[in-house]
Parts: structure tokens; C-alpha cells; sequence
């Protein structure tokens, strides 16, 4: 048995959940870890000078409880998929050769340095300000966004997280979120699978479900 870690990074509504729910679905033994889930109550979120609750920033996550749920899919990846309800797939090599692929999804999942360590690929979703204000508008968030909330929180500390990222992470995939779903999907499918062969040691065509 062998692992493999995949970061899908990258802006709020960039399409970083879009791409990982579409990797998952290709690639057998698969399954997603979402930064998302981790948020910690509204009630212990900082508030900043300005009103606005401190989302956007790794002390408003409970990253030591994901990063358990990580340790615990890097202990026994195939029972972590069972108590999930995700059934391992048995294909025709031997169980030594089978990959099972780990998906970490997350605005800031490399800004963490010790999940950051994890990766065996990186992948980071980027679209312009325009494309990504009037998305983050279109959506409904608990709590709701207050008025100025983009402009005066979301956005500076995308920049900021980005910069951060920039400095300390090496060997990521900087990906166009404008650019036609399916062409970012057979990217990075394909980059993914074609680890997953190296890693069987060789070398087989594709990696779709049957």
C-alpha cells in the first residue's frame, strides 16, 4: 500500500471544492479532507478594529483537529475510508501496488506549516479580484457577510496569506480558476495520475473508475 497527498489551495470561490469533488469522483481510493469543516465557532472568532470577524486566518480554524484527521487517514487510509462510508476498490494489481490519494482542500492549507510538510503535489486556484467579489457576493454564508466585508477583510488577507505562502512553499501549481472546468480537471488528473503510476512503480494507462 502506498499514499499520496494532493493540496488543491487557493482563493475563496476560486473553485478549489469544485476541483477536489472532481478529482475525487476519478481517482479510485480517494478521498477529501476539507479545510472548511474546521472553523471554529463564531462566538471565539476575533473581531479586528473595524467590527469584522477574523475569518480569513489560521487561528479562526481548529487545525489541530485536522490535522488529527489527517494523521489518522496517513495511518490506515483504506479503514479511513470505510468510516466514511467510501468503499476501497480492488483492482487488479496487488495490494502493495494499490495508491490510496488523500485530498486537502483549504484557503490556507499552506500557510500551515506542518500540513504544508505533507503534500506530495500542490495545486493552488487563483481568479481575478472582479471575478472573485462578485462571486463571494452571489453566496450565502453563516453568518452572513456584513456590509464591506470583502474589502476590508477578505481581500487584504488574501493578500496577506498569499505573500506568506509565496515565502515559505515551493513547487506549487498555480492554476487559472477562469479557465473551462474540464480542462483544469484533465490537468491535474493527469498530473495526479501519472504520480499514482510512478508510484506503482509502473506504468499503466489512465486511472479512471471503471
Amino acid at each position: 500500500m502506498k499514499t499520496l497527498v494532493v493540496g488543491v489551495g487557493g482563493m475563496t470561490n476560486g473553485g478549489k471544492s469544485t476541483l477536489s469533488q472532481s478529482l475525487h469522483q476519478q481517482i479510485p481510493n480517494s478521498c477529501i479532507i476539507a479545510q472548511d469543516s474546521y472553523f471554529k465557532d463564531d462566538s471565539v472568532v476575533p473581531v479586528d478594529s473595524s467590527g469584522f470577524k477574523q475569518y480569513d486566518m489560521l487561528d479562526a480554524l481548529h487545525m489541530d483537529t485536522m490535522m488529527s484527521d489527517v494523521d489518522s487517514w496517513r495511518r490506515d487510509p483504506e479503514s479511513f475510508l470505510k468510516q466514511r462510508g467510501l468503499n476501497p476498490e480492488r483492482t487488479a494489481q496487488s495490494d502493495h501496488e494499490a495508491v490510496f490519494v488523500l485530498i486537502v482542500e483549504g484557503f490556507l492549507i499552506f500557510n500551515y506549516r506542518s500540513l504544508n510538510e505533507l503534500f506530495d503535489k500542490r495545486y493552488f486556484m487563483e481568479i481575478p479580484y472582479d471575478v472573485c467579489k462578485r462571486r463571494r457576493s452571489s453566496r450565502v454564508y453563516t453568518p452572513p457577510d456584513p456590509p464591506g466585508y470583502f474589502d476590508g477583510h477578505v481581500w487584504p488577507m488574501y493578500l496577506k496569506n498569499r505573500q506568506e505562502m509565496e515565502s515559505m512553499v515551493s513547487g506549487i501549481v498555480f492554476l487559472d480558476g477562469l479557465e473551462p472546468k474540464e480542462e483544469l480537471l484533465a490537468a491535474v488528473c493527469e498530473d495526479v495520475c501519472q504520480e499514482i503510476e510512478r508510484l506503482r512503480g509502473k506504468l499503466q494507462s489512465g486511472c479512471e473508475r471503471d
